[in-house]
């Protein structure tokens, strides 16, 4: 037998089924909660109760004892077998899962975090979603979000395409908090939408009382229904359970690693907030459903490295990479776009080659003006492309994706110093910022 199939024996002499309330009881220690569903693929035969705490707790049956306190009503949500019952008075959200703690369970015997939900376990979890909209849920990727990669962006990107050409109304996808960002602005670049793309995470696990997951993946369906036609990042606005906040995709960040209000919108304001589903309140101008056709363009250059300046810093660095072949750079400089002064002959080597150098700032707020100190113009003079008011992360996709375009410096200068989603504000494109 398997482990699966040890525990559910246990549970079926105990007469107790998922969803009933259990007393538990090992090594003279009892615990007291809601039967839950567990893994598939379990290396021991246990069980998962959730606690009056709100926390879960997995427990090994062997020598453990159980007692039915009362029976549970199993939930009813809409499903039918595997497949998801639709209403046609509602509206229709793709939900798409990558990953992340957002789709994430407690392994309870290491209690480490895993992603292991899909998107149909979401709904399972959540269904109080089946309230505003139909759902079709798959899983593109079961990854956390330091393992995205470029060229998953694009099929990502492509998934997103088929959906919308596929009659959905407004996509959400679930995506680990930490490179959260970078997924949005290369969806910003890639995709013109005719309806809402929502991503949206979590900063702490759907198993903890504190969790933020339920929330935010609420209010992120409540935006995919929304007339926001953009690509957005919604996440808690404050540390209590309150208002979420929906971010353009080119202008947000994560700011803590932590708190469940972490992402930001820098220089900008956040386009609107929500809460229970709907729209609160709208603070700027976005793209209505339905203005734009969709268009896809996922071509894109992953040899682009991103490099911070610090004080004694080596050229060599540059030298590598331009070595080693990338396409293209992006330096994280310091204040208003500098690196130090002996750096500019190999910042010159790297546009006599062809490849583009975009400088950002490590201040995230304000814009780079490479034109106040003496260094900001031997820069300039050496071909540094100033990546204004973008923040690195933005800038760094939006260079990647400029390169899929063009492989010509001036013409991906061009792209740089251009608006393409949201991700320039107008008071940066004054030309004395730029030459």
């Amino acid at each position: 037998m398997t482990y699966k199939e040890i525990s559910k024996e246990f549970l079926d002499k105990a007469n107790v089924t998922i969803g009933d309330t259990i007393k538990v009881t090992k090594d003279d220690i009892s615990y007291e909660g809601i039967l839950l569903d567990r893994s598939e693929d379990a290396k021991d035969a246990y069980i998962v109760i959730k606690l009056d705490s709100g926390y879960n707790v997995g427990v090994n049956i062997e020598s453990a004892a159980i007692e039915l306190i009362e029976k549970g009503d199993k939930p009813k949500i809409g499903f039918e077998g595997d497949k998801i019952e639709k209403d046609p008075n509602k509206q229709n959200i793709s939900i798409i899962s990558t990953g992340g703690t957002v789709s994430s369970i407690i392994d309870y015997k290491t209690g480490a975090v895993h992603p292991k939900f899909t998107a149909e376990d979401l709904l399972r979890a959540n269904p109080e979603l089946l309230d505003l909209a139909n759902y079709d849920v798959k899983a593109l990727y079961n990854i956390l979000s330091e393992n995205m990669q470029p060229e998953y962006w694009v099929k990502a990107a492509q998934s997103i395409a088929d959906d919308i050409n596929n009659g959905a109304d407004g996509i959400v996808i679930a995506h680990g908090t930490d490179t959260m960002h970078y997924t949005s602005a290369a969806l910003s670049f890639m995709i013109k939408t005719p309806v809402p793309i929502v991503i949206t995470g979590a900063q702490r696990s759907s198993d903890r009382p504190s969790t933020d997951a339920f929330l935010n993946i609420y209010n992120s369906c409540g935006a995919a229904l929304s007339d926001i036609a953009e690509v957005t990042v919604l996440m808690h606005n404050t540390l209590d359970d309150g208002d979420c906040a929906l971010h353009k995709g080119t202008k947000v960040r994560k700011m803590h690693t932590s708190r469940r209000d972490t992402f930001r919108s820098i220089d900008s304001e956040p386009i609107a907030l929500l809460r229970d589903g709907k729209v609160k309140s709208v603070n700027l101008p976005y793209t209505k459903r339905g203005e734009n056709e969709l268009e896809l363009n996922t071509a894109i250059e992953s040899k682009v490295a991103l490099i911070k300046s610090f004080p004694g810093i080596s050229s060599d660095i540059i030298d590598y990479h331009i070595d080693k072949g990338y396409k293209g750079l992006l330096i994280e400089g310091t204040g208003l776009g500098h690196v130090p002064d002996y750096m500019v002959d190999t910042l010159q080597r790297a546009n006599d080659e062809g490849i583009p150098v975009v400088m950002t700032s490590q201040c995230l707020y304000g814009t780079i003006n490479m034109n106040v100190y003496s260094t900001g113009r031997l820069l300039l003079d050496a071909g540094v492309i100033s990546g204004m008011d973008m923040t690195p992360e933005t800038a760094y996709v939006k260079l990647a994706w400029a390169l899929g375009q063009t492989e010509d410096v001036n013409e991906v200068k061009d792209i740089i110093q251009t608006n393409v989603a949201g991700e320039l504000n107008e008071s940066s494109s004054l030309k004395y910022f730029l030459n």
